[in-house]
C-alpha cells in the first residue's frame, strides 16, 4: 500500500507539471494566432498540444484519486501547477514576478500544504 500511495502522489505531481505545460502551450497558441478568431486558434499545433497535456493530466490525476482523497490531492495538484506555471512563464514569456509575488506564492503553497495534511 505504501508504494501505491507514493505512486499516487507522484501522479499528482506529474499531473500538476503537465497542467503547467498545457497552460504554456495555450499561451503560445494564443500568441501565435495573432488575434485570429477562436476557430483558427483551436487548430494551432500549440493549442492541440495543450489539450493533449491536459488530457494526460486528467488521466494521471484520476488514477491518483483511486488511492488518495480528492480533498488532499487537489490542493497539491493546484499548488504544483500554480507555482511552476508562474515561475516558468516568467522565464519563457518574460512575465514579471515581484518579491511580493514570490512571497504570495509561498504563503499560498504553505496554506495549501496545511489544507492537504
Amino acid at each position: 500500500m505504501i508504494q501505491g500511495i507514493n505512486s499516487a502522489w507522484l501522479f499528482v505531481v506529474i499531473a500538476g507539471l503537465l497542467s503547467t505545460v498545457g497552460n504554456l502551450c495555450l499561451k503560445k497558441a494564443s500568441m501565435a494566432s495573432n488575434g485570429a478568431g477562436f476557430i483558427e486558434m483551436v487548430f494551432q499545433p500549440y493549442f492541440i498540444g495543450g489539450c493533449f497535456f491536459y488530457g494526460i493530466n486528467v488521466l494521471l490525476f484520476s488514477k491518483a484519486l483511486q488511492t488518495i482523497d480528492v480533498s488532499k490531492a487537489y490542493p497539491i495538484l493546484a499548488a504544483v501547477g500554480f507555482s511552476t506555471l508562474a515561475i516558468v512563464a516568467a522565464f519563457v514569456f518574460r512575465e514579471t514576478l515581484s518579491m511580493i509575488n514570490y512571497v504570495g506564492m509561498f504563503v499560498i503553497i504553505a496554506g495549501i500544504s496545511l489544507v492537504a495534511l
